[in-house]
């Protein structure tokens, strides 16, 4: 027969009537006695949030061999033995209302609850009360650097080979000052509890408010219809204001203006010309060859000769006529050969053969014609033959009314007697028609055009 489970007696009906746990209440007993697997600690741990095995007070060597065998292993046990060395409970914190029978940390308790905290003088008291063998350090903040690293466990669970007064010296009496940013030294611990401390640990690293300063300043007060009319009377320009940025504007248009002026009188103005006095030359060759072009009087604009200024580079074709519209801005060579200015042609046995050309702009044909040193070739090719021409002096300025220049004995030339000359007119200085610059040539060979080329455009 087996018998029934020690501490459950059976029912005055005995186990067979209602079972093992007949008795009333007995099977709810049996219910809670039963371990929770969740909540049952593991072998050697201990079930209080508040234990630490690191303070649990050493056995006193002089003690009976009784007080020597086994460590407390719960609150009980170990107050009573403890009780039993000293004869005195501890002052102290005690155990808390509804605490497991095991043994707790004071401090710890304090610590996880209230923050850590300056030990009162009853817990240092309680402690130097409870513990005569190790004397309780002076409270003063211990760095953290500088703590001691616990003792490693003995191999019995439930003892420690340091005393219970660890648990006050490791307590800090304050904070500690909060370290620079360079400080290679841990922080403290924020006070506050758990989660406090986890804030804070979350915190750091990261960016920190900006200063109040920083901040943006608090929206002005609402201005008064007087004030907002002010304001926006002043706000707006005065009429100088406004005057000088229309004179401004005024001022701006016309430098533009200018400028494209000057871009098209010094750029685009060459380029058409270039153009205008090539055609023209190709035109007046064409007619050569093909034999329309007979010698004899022009009508005014009408080309009848090409000039070749080897030294400069020039091939510009010669028409009759100064006419500035007409003949010299499409870049060709004016004849004089109108009226009172009228000079000879090239075919005359003699006489002075005088044109006229733009030195800058237009083609500027005789953009060049005062780097001409006495001797060198001028050509002017017409349908019957080549005109050589030596460069003999240069005047280098002179009034544009000063006609003289151009009579068949050319004033100021240095010719004495008639003959065959070459007058080139053009404005001086550069960019200006304030003056003429004069240069004279005198015929030195004339080619018919059956003949070939001279020597001076075949070299």
């Amino acid at each position: 027969m087996t018998a029934g489970r020690p501490g459950h007696a059976a029912g005055p009906e005995g186990p067979d009537a209602h079972g093992a746990y007949g008795t009333d209440g007995a099977f709810v007993a049996a219910v809670d006695g039963l371990a929770d697997p969740l909540n049952d600690p593991l072998p050697g741990g201990h079930t209080s949030p508040w234990f630490r095995s690191e303070n649990i007070p050493a056995v006193d060597p002089a003690a009976p061999p009784a007080a020597q065998s086994v460590a407390p292993s719960s609150y009980g046990d170990g107050y009573a033995a403890h009780q039993g060395l000293h004869q005195a409970p501890p002052p102290g914190p005690q155990k808390p209302q509804g605490a497991p029978d095991e043994w707790y940390d004071p401090a710890g308790y304090q610590r996880d609850w209230y923050g850590p905290q300056e030990p009162s003088a009853a817990m240092a008291a309680g402690v130097a009360a409870t513990d005569p063998v190790s004397p309780v350090a002076p409270a003063s903040p211990v760095p953290p650097a500088e703590e001691s690293a616990p003792a490693p466990a003995p191999d019995r669970p439930g003892l420690h080979a340091e005393p219970r007064t660890e648990v006050i010296a490791r307590v800090p009496a304050e904070p500690e000052a909060e370290l620079g940013p360079t400080s290679s030294t841990t922080p403290a611990p924020a006070p506050g509890g758990r989660a406090e401390r986890r804030r804070a640990a979350k915190g750091r690293g990261r960016r920190r408010p900006a200063p109040a300063a920083e901040q943006a300043a608090p929206a002005a007060a609402p201005m008064s219809r007087v004030e907002a009319r002010r304001a926006a009377r002043a706000a707006k320009d005065s009429p100088a204001v406004i005057a000088s940025r229309a004179v401004g504007e005024v001022f701006i248009t016309l430098g533009v203006l200018m400028l494209l002026f000057v871009t098209y009188q010094l750029w685009w103005t060459n380029i058409r010309a270039d153009q205008i006095a090539g055609k023209e030359t190709n035109r007046i060759q064409d007619e050569w060859a093909n034999g329309d072009r007979k010698p004899g009087v022009f009508a005014p604009g009408e080309g009848f000769a090409i000039m070749h200024i080897p030294k400069l580079d020039v091939v510009a074709p010669i028409a009759e006529g100064i006419d500035k519209e007409k003949v010299l801005d499409r870049g060709m060579i004016g004849h004089y050969g109108e009226g009172k200015l009228k000079t000879a042609m090239p075919s005359d046995k003699q006489g002075n053969f005088s044109v006229a050309g733009h030195r800058n702009t237009h083609g500027e044909p005789f953009r060049y014609i005062n780097k001409l040193k006495p001797g060198d070739p001028i050509v002017v090719e017409t349908r019957d033959a080549y005109y050589t021409y030596e460069m003999a002096r240069i005047l280098p300025q002179t009034s544009p009314s000063n006609i003289s220049v151009i009579e068949p004995i050319p004033v100021g030339s240095g010719f004495t007697k008639p003959g065959r000359y070459l007058t080139l007119t053009t404005c001086t200085p550069e960019f200006t028609s304030t003056y003429r610059l004069i240069v004279w040539g005198k015929m030195v060979d004339e080619r018919p055009r059956s003949e070939g080329k001279p020597d001076a455009l075949v070299g």
